[in-house]
């Protein structure tokens, strides 16, 4: 019988690692179609308005075209069915600048581009809201009831009383997720049924979208996404792309590919929004906090509302008897804001933690000793107990293995030639889930050799998942990690939640280890034995001479676990160095520490932490996107002017886990780390930025004319 060693836990490489080097991966344009069309979306150039004149004439006559598509020939979408965003031209309203308003389909994509340019549009136009700073004084309280103030005691009055005290504003700035992979369809009817190659988050959640959208039901669309190249939240919503694909490929009655530019990216699949967060803390005299305060404004569609949760980590993260998380909202003629990468606890975290740096700072306190001395037993927003919680762990480990005690507590005291040294540090969390995922398991023997195949309507983004299910499967079901396929990303496979939230590992996980479990047990009941250690599935194919055997299960977390609060928490450590002629940084050292339960590879798991940091290091030094308050465009409009890091912008990285066994949130003990690794590296940077310069920058990102 096969012998085997453990899979999870080891530093597996990713097994669809060959299929991407030799480019045989197959994304979401790669996928052939007998006489494919191309379709290119054109764009309003005003802001807020009407559209008055739409001439299309000499584009419907341009050499190669199949089709113009505007509000006055579309079809009627159902704008409720779950495509974020709007802009599925059915109305010739304008809400903001570069709103699609029609797309052309012709031969070539060179001839689409070419005719787009030969429509002519004139506006009646509105006047704008698309300046954030003037419009933020008089935002007002959101609609959405998740977001309502969240207040404990008295948190005004207990500063007032404060020895100590803080109140700063932290400002954050238009980002853009731009993955390596711009958003992109290919869509083919069949009849009154369409399959769609489309990059997505959550397969399922797509489906559904596009088929409400569409007037159809879910059995009429197929998702089919199984590689993804990156997505940190655009690709968890579906945006009007993936529809007028759709509706371009039954105009023509062909397939049609649709795959956006990256000028386009910025207004086309959403943004994280910039944030106005005011934080005010209250300590004693031996730094014990009494009281916080965590306001946060921002702005959101005109049609649309939504919000990034900015005072999350203020919720968890200290013990402080006295607090509020609240929020305003300011309508924009700008495109509905949505989930990126650590939504709300990237951003909150910079806020809270540089607070916390300038806190330690006026009580001549250590930063670890101030966070240590707050750390809460048991959740302070509502009461729960830890599922675990390894902050303590994080900090010490940290401050061991990145050398804190040779830090200056002097800001501006550590100088080697024209540079300025320093160091900082700063935690984080994002909740640990698992959703509802079901998962076939297939198993086939010949002769002695088992192969097993994993089904799944799961996604890949790029982060390992085809290698942990594979690996979970392995141990599961007792058979080589070379005898186990994965299928995933199709929403004819068993369906399941989405690589969004950190909850993608957790549930794919614990979905396959079910269903390897139940398999094993359906086995055993066949066999009619007993045995006195329990065999695994392959042992028993091949014991029992069983052919073929297949098993599926529906997994959902354990009852008990909204009984506790459950997050995967970290401490990140910088070291800058500033030049104190230029002011520009450079991050010579980033080390993340991090508490996330099982790890279940460390190959994979360090590539995302270290992924998340960089990130972070883009978001505090260089990445923001602008927008020109006269029109609503976007300045920022390609990776020339939006400047994310380079390798030569990161110096040494490193990741540590923390043991970890909380079974609490699932079976497995599975946390995720997707999102938490972002969380509170720009705050780190910040502080280390302080401690180098003496110079406390509030505002991303922290570039050079800042520190001048």
């Amino acid at each position: 019988m096969e012998e085997r060693n453990k899979s999870i836990g080891k530093a597996v490489n990713r097994i669809d690692g060959i299929l991407k080097i030799t480019g045989k991966a197959t994304y979401a344009t790669d996928y052939p179609a007998k006489n494919m069309a191309y379709a290119v979306i054109f764009k309003s150039t005003i802001a807020a308005g009407t559209i008055t004149n739409l001439d299309t004439t000499q584009a419907e006559q341009a050499k190669g075209v199949l089709a113009v598509i505007t509000h006055k020939n579309a079809p009627k979408l159902n704008q409720k069915g779950g495509i974020r965003g709007g802009a599925m031209l059915q109305s010739p309203e304008i809400l903001f600048y570069g709103q699609n308003i029609g797309v052309v389909v012709a031969e070539t994509f060179e001839q689409a581009t070419h005719a787009a340019h030969l429509i002519q549009v004139d506006y009646q136009k509105k006047d704008v809201r698309t300046d954030f700073e003037k419009l933020a004084p008089s935002a007002t309280t959101p609609s959405g009831k998740e977001l309502a103030d969240l207040i404990r005691g008295d948190a005004k009055g207990a500063l007032s009383t404060a020895a100590v005290k803080v109140e700063e504003i932290y400002e954050t700035p238009i980002e853009h997720h731009h993955p390596m992979e711009p958003h992109s369809t290919i869509a083919v009817w069949e009849g009154d049924k369409v399959i769609l190659y489309n990059g997505s988050q959550i397969i399922n959640g797509a489906q559904t979208a596009a088929a409400q959208t569409l007037n159809l039901k879910p059995e009429q669309v197929r998702i089919v996404s199984p590689f993804i190249g990156g997505g940190f939240g655009s690709k968890g919503g579906q945006w009007a792309n993936l529809i007028l694909t759709a509706v371009a490929a039954k105009a023509v009655n062909r397939p049609v590919k649709m795959a956006l530019t990256r000028q386009q990216m910025f207004n086309s699949v959403g943004l994280r929004q910039a944030n106005i967060q005011k934080i005010s803390l209250g300590a004693t005299r031996d730094g014990k906090l009494i009281s916080l305060a965590h306001e946060t404004t921002t702005h959101t569609a005109i049609d649309n509302e939504f919000l990034e949760p900015c005072g999350d980590c203020s919720k968890i993260m200290y013990e402080v008897p006295n607090s509020i998380i609240s929020y305003k909202v300011a309508p924009m003629n700008i495109i509905l804001p949505t989930y990126t990468r650590g939504p709300g606890k990237s951003t909150g975290s910079f806020a809270l933690e540089s607070a916390m740096d300038e806190l330690a700072y006026k009580l001549k306190m250590d930063p670890i000793e101030l966070r240590l001395k707050n750390e809460p037993k048991k959740d302070p927003s509502n009461g729960k107990p830890w599922s675990s919680r390894k902050t303590v762990e994080c900090l010490k480990e940290g401050a061991k293995a990145f050398g804190w005690e040779k830090r200056k507590p002097a800001p501006a005291s550590n100088k080697v030639g024209d540079d300025l040294i320093g160091y900082g540090v700063a935690c984080g969390t994002y909740p640990a889930r698992q959703r509802d995922s079901s998962a076939i398991i297939k198993l086939k023997k010949t002769g002695n050799n088992v192969l097993a195949t994993v089904e799944i309507a799961a996604s890949d983004l790029g982060t390992g998942t085809n290698t942990i299910l594979a690996q979970t499967a392995a141990d599961g079901l007792g058979i080589s990690l070379e005898n186990i396929s994965v299928k995933l990303g199709d929403s004819d496979l068993p369906p399941a939640a989405g690589s969004v939230g950190s909850v993608g590992a957790a549930s794919f996980a614990n979905a396959v280890n079910d269903a390897c479990s139940k398999i094993t047990d359906e086995l055993l009941a066949k066999s009619g034995k007993q045995f006195f250690v329990r065999p695994t599935a392959y042992q028993l194919m091949v014991s029992e001479n069983i052919s073929e055997f297949q098993s599926r299960v529906d997994a959902k977390p354990p009852k008990d676990a909204d009984q506790y609060s459950a997050h995967s928490f970290n401490a990140n450590f910088a070291e800058v160095r500033v030049n104190a002629l230029t002011g520009m940084v450079k991050v010579t050292r980033f080390l993340a520490v991090t508490g996330a339960g099982k790890i279940l590879n460390p190959k994979t798991a360090r590539s995302q932490i270290i992924g998340g940091n960089i990130w972070g290091i883009g978001m505090a030094l260089s990445e923001e996107s602008v927008v020109d308050p006269r029109w609503g465009n976007f300045a920022t409009r390609s990776f020339g002017d939006y400047h994310v890091p380079t390798n030569l912008d990161v110096g040494k990285l490193d990741a540590i886990f923390i043991n970890e066994d909380d079974t609490i949130p699932n079976k497995m003990g599975v946390k995720g780390i997707g999102e938490v690794g972002i969380v509170g590296v720009a705050a780190a940077i910040a502080n280390a930025i302080f401690n180098a310069t003496g110079k406390r920058i509030r505002k991303l990102p922290i570039t050079p004319d800042k520190l001048f």
